[in-house]
């Protein structure tokens, strides 16, 4: 894999405001070639999947967003399910703390972590080639 196409091994977490702008900006396309460009599945590092699964979560919700650079993301947070009202309820940051971050890797983060395919899909895929 080449250095342009090798994924990103940090942790991408974002804001909570962030990801309500990009899932937002997904949910409202500009135009129609937008909407018709939409990508087709997600590349996604293991590193950043083990910080949710650090975060002892019973579940993970996935989100489409579209961040400040134009290009459709995946952004993945913690769920705990809810006897309750039986619903998975998101785990989200409460605020930044006073070194800038959004505490440790069991807190409740949302994180920015795929890449779209196209252009890092597989090219041998079927599922990739419908």
């Amino acid at each position: 894999m080449t250095g342009k196409n090798k994924l990103r091994e940090k942790d991408t977490e974002i804001s909570l405001e962030t990801a309500e702008k990009w899932a937002k900006n997904w949910r409202d396309p500009k135009s129609d070639s937008d909407f018709k460009n939409k990508v087709r599945a997600y590349l996604i590092p293991k590193i950043n999947l083990e910080l949710v699964l650090k975060q002892g979560i019973d579940a993970a919700r996935a989100y489409i967003g579209v961040n400040d650079a134009g290009e459709q993301t995946l952004m993945i947070v913690g769920t705990r399910y809810n006897e309750k009202t039986g619903i998975y309820e998101d785990m989200l940051p409460k605020g930044v703390d006073v070194k800038g971050g959004y505490g440790d890797e069991t807190s409740p983060a949302i994180y920015d972590f795929s890449q779209p395919c196209p252009p890092q899909g597989d090219p041998s895929s079927p599922l990739n080639n419908m």
